[in-house]
Order: structure tokens, then sequence, then C-alpha cells
């Protein structure tokens, strides 16, 4: 038995309210009000802490929702919030310095975890994360080295990273997923690279786990350039002669750091030498060999195992951006089209030439 929200003047709109809320019982819209009166800050703090994350991605979400979340909703209650709430929320995040895209994140956080409250626990009818347009933002184009930017940039690097640099670039791997590779991950003769694991920088220190989804497991093949590079880099004794052996590390055998590296390498100063500007992020150097891997004909699902996701748009992201690969074929099937047409010149019906001819 529960009670009205309220107490009615007159007998006929208790009537009514209690039609409206068996029909609603009906349609199977109803919901117990005393779930929807839990608070947000309450609801948010435990669905981090129950969703099955990785470290980092519990790390991301839980400074999402502190920084942009808590501050503004959280002692709401779940059932209180409404799209025009949201619209006020993200215009007052916006107001207030923070970045599109923190507030494009912290809003598709907000969503997820109300759409756990309606879909799972069934604690809302709707989802007041439903306004078009606020899970999207304009990301500007990162920069793609070309292959002689990526072998300059490999030649002013300290000699234990000039492979970190060709494999990094050639193979489209992650900073983490370089970072974890070891000897018995890597088959020259084959010219492969398993991906299983990752390194991951947390408060805490760096932790090794797996990547991020299902997809990130996979084998990658390498060129014939990243093989050799490999090869150039055991040879020089940088990995010790040993299966868990880390291939890449710091000077001195440690872990790498991505703040420590870019000290070791001077890396604004080596991308300006290598003419790629003071804005170029290690990162942006899997564009160049997914890049190439488009170009060279990969299809959607081959390039989805090769960069270790799941969906489709970054894919085909990396097709669109194949012009140079697009205009090889057209330039091909020019020659082809002249060729065909050269020998239906000689070996056509006399009645075809002379057509030809006039």
């Amino acid at each position: 038995m529960r009670n009205a929200p309220e107490t009615f003047a007159k007998p006929r709109d208790a009537e009514k309210w209690l039609t409206l809320t068996e029909s609603q019982m009906i349609k199977g819209e109803w919901s117990p009000p005393e779930g929807a009166e839990i608070t947000v800050r309450e609801y948010g703090h435990r669905w981090i802490a129950d969703r099955k994350l990785a470290p980092r991605t519990r790390e991301l979400y839980g400074d999402l929702f502190r920084l942009y979340v808590d501050p503004h909703l959280g002692k709401l209650e779940l059932g209180s919030v409404q799209p025009a709430t949201i619209r006020s929320w993200r215009s007052t995040l916006l107001a207030t310095r923070c970045r599109e895209p923190q507030a494009v994140k912290a809003y598709t956080l907000l969503r997820a975890i109300f759409n756990t409250a309606v879909k799972d626990d069934e604690i809302l009818s709707k989802n007041p994360c439903r306004i078009r347009g606020y899970d999207t933002y304009h990301t500007p184009e990162r920069p793609t080295a070309t292959v002689d930017q990526v072998h300059a940039l490999a030649a002013v690097m300290p000699k234990r990273f000039s492979a970190f640099i060709l494999v990094a670039a050639f193979s489209g791997l992650r900073w983490g997923e370089l970072a974890a590779l070891r000897r018995c991950d890597v088959d020259l003769d084959a010219r492969t690279v398993k991906v299983h694991r990752k390194l991951a920088a947390l408060r805490t220190g760096l932790e090794f786990g797996p990547p991020k989804t299902v997809a990130g497991i996979r084998s990658v093949a390498l060129p014939g350039v990243a093989t050799d590079a490999l090869k150039d880099h055991f040879a020089a004794g940088y990995v010790p002669d040993d299966p868990e052996a880390l291939i890449f590390t710091g000077d001195k055998g440690a872990l790498l750091r991505s703040g420590n590296f870019r000290r070791t390498t001077r890396w604004a100063e080596s991308t300006r030498a290598a003419g790629l500007g003071d804005d170029f992020h290690f990162h942006d150097l899997r564009h160049t060999g997914n890049t190439l891997a488009a170009a060279a004909g990969a299809s959607t699902k081959e390039l989805m195992t090769r960069l270790g996701q799941s969906s489709m748009r970054a894919a085909l992201g990396y097709q669109h951006a194949a012009s140079e690969r697009d205009r090889e074929i057209a330039d091909a099937m020019d020659k082809r089209i002249r060729r065909q047409r050269r020998k239906a010149g000689s070996t056509g019906t006399p009645m075809a030439r002379k057509i030809e001819k006039s």
C-alpha cells in the first residue's frame, strides 16, 4: 500500500489520480516513488563502485562525477531531475570554464547512470538525459606524420627509443600496449605481435591489466620496417634475454612513464626537428600506421582488428582519410580503361573502327 503524493480536495480528483496511476501500471510505466527519492550523489557513487570497470576508467569516471556532476546535481533526488535540469546544468558547466569535451563526457556518464536507474533498477520511467547534441563535440583533426617524418623523428630520438617510435607508427599500437610488450609477445619470424595487456598510469602507480575491451586483445602483423627495428633493438642489448623481459623501458630498465619519456627525449624539441611541430602527440603516431593500412586497402573489419576497436567509427575515419589510395585506384582504373580501349581499337570490327575514327 502506498499513499498518494498529496491530499486531494475532492474525491473526484483522487479518483482521477488513481485511474492515471493504474493506467501507468498496466502500461509498465509506473515505478515505486520511494526509489526515485535517492539522491544523484548516492546513486552515482554506488553506480561507479558497482560497475565492472578497468581501474583507469574507474578513476576517470570518479573524477568526472566529483568535478562536474556532484557539485551541481548531487543533492537532487533522482526523480526530480528533468530535461530542463540537465539543460541548466550543462549551461552552468560551460559558463564556469568547463571545456566542452569534459562537459560531453560528464553528460555521457550521467546518461549511463540514469539508464541503469530506468532499465535495470526500474526506479525511473524516463531518462532525463535525452537531449540531442549534448553527447557530441567537434574534435579538431589531429596531424598524421608522413613516413619520412616518422623516420626523422626516430633518428633524433635517443637510440633506445628509435624502435619505439617506428613500431608505434607502423603497428598502430597504443602507448600502454607498447609499454607492456614482452619478448614472448613478439614473433620476429612471423612478423607479428600479440597484444593482451596494457600498462596503465593510476594514482597509486603503474599497473598492468587487460585492454579496455575484448577487441583490444589481438594479434597485429608488422611491416618489415618495424620488424627490422625490433631486431636492431634486441641486438643493441636493450632487452634482457628473458621471455618475460619488457621490450621498451627507460634508461635504467624502469617501466615507461609518459612524463619521463617526454623529458628524456626532449619531445617538443624532437618533433620540431622532425618537422612535426610543437603540438604533435605520441598518440598521433598511431594515425600513420592506420592510415597506411587503410590506403593499402584494408577492409573496415581488418582496420577494427588492427586498431583494437569494437566500434566501426574510428576505422571508417581512416578509410575516409585515405584519399591518396583513392587517387592510386583512379589512376589504375584509367590505365586499365585506356589499355582496353587500345585493344578494342586494334581488334574491333571495321564499322567500329570507322565510327571511332569519325
